[in-house]
């Protein structure tokens, strides 16, 4: 302390200056290091947007994988058609097995759209079903609409079955499973199957969507009527398959 204190007056006034200095700018070198940039923020709040992102399609990811896949189409023709259940709109079941040694014709449903509402309202489906019904024919409508689409569930097609006078069954196939299984794309989407369990026709009802004949100055021809025709004279079906045409059905994936 003497030793210092021997230090002349004007010395130790500029040590103590230098000295708050000093002090002076660690404190604001400190103080400088301590708050981020502005650019820094950014870059971070950037990073974190990213990683926000990256972890959201991660969840997608999962959630995509999660969810059961379409069941593969196993309907060829000439092959046996492919068993199934389903619940018609009054709760009854219809096992296609328990059809056995009758022809059964599959028709795929769906009250709303256009093209049924004029193949039901004028067209070929008009009465077709009730002509051709009998004790060696079945006659079987399906709607594969999941729930929150068009045309969907019991109500929505009972609906339909009253205005288009329909009384043959309306088979409920919510989840797909069976619409998948057929290959059915197109609402009418036909299929006949003889009385051996075997696929002998598949496609549209006809050649004319909503009453237009595809190709300009050929005559109308009703695909099923002919496939059902040659499988009574025992005949190989003239035209197994034709191009189906109408509104998408309305699965649930």
């Amino acid at each position: 302390m003497s030793e210092i204190l021997s230090i002349p007056r004007t010395l130790r006034a500029s040590f103590v200056a230098a000295g708050l200095l000093v002090s002076f700018a660690l404190t604001a070198g400190c103080s400088k290091q301590a708050a981020p940039e502005p650019a820094n923020e950014a870059a971070a709040e950037a990073k974190a947007d990213e990683a926000k992102a990256d972890e959201a399609k991660a969840d997608e990811a999962k959630a995509d994988e999660a969810k059961p896949e379409a069941p593969a189409v196993e309907a060829e023709l000439g092959k046996t058609a492919p068993a199934f259940t389903l619940k018609d709109v009054d709760g009854n079941e219809h096992a296609l097995e328990s059809y056995r040694g009758k022809t059964v014709v599959l028709e795929w449903f769906n009250p709303e759209c256009p093209f049924v509402k004029h193949a039901h309202g004028e067209g070929e489906l008009k009465t077709m079903a009730k002509d051709v019904a009998s004790d060696s024919l079945v006659w079987l409508s399906i709607n594969s609409g999941a729930p929150g689409k068009q045309g969907h569930g019991a109500e929505a097609t009972k609906a339909g079955m009253a205005t288009f006078a329909m009384t043959n069954p309306v088979l409920l196939d919510e989840t797909g499973e069976v619409g998948h299984r057929y290959g059915a794309e197109k609402t009418p989407h036909m299929f006949v199957i003889d009385g051996e369990g075997t696929l002998i026709y598949r496609g549209a009802i006809d050649n004319a969507p909503m009453g237009v004949v595809r190709d300009t100055g050929a005559d109308m021809i009703n695909y099923v009527a002919a496939a059902l025709a040659d499988l009574k004279e025992g005949r190989p079906v003239g035209t197994a398959e034709s191009p189906a045409y109408g509104c998408s059905v309305k699965y649930a994936k």
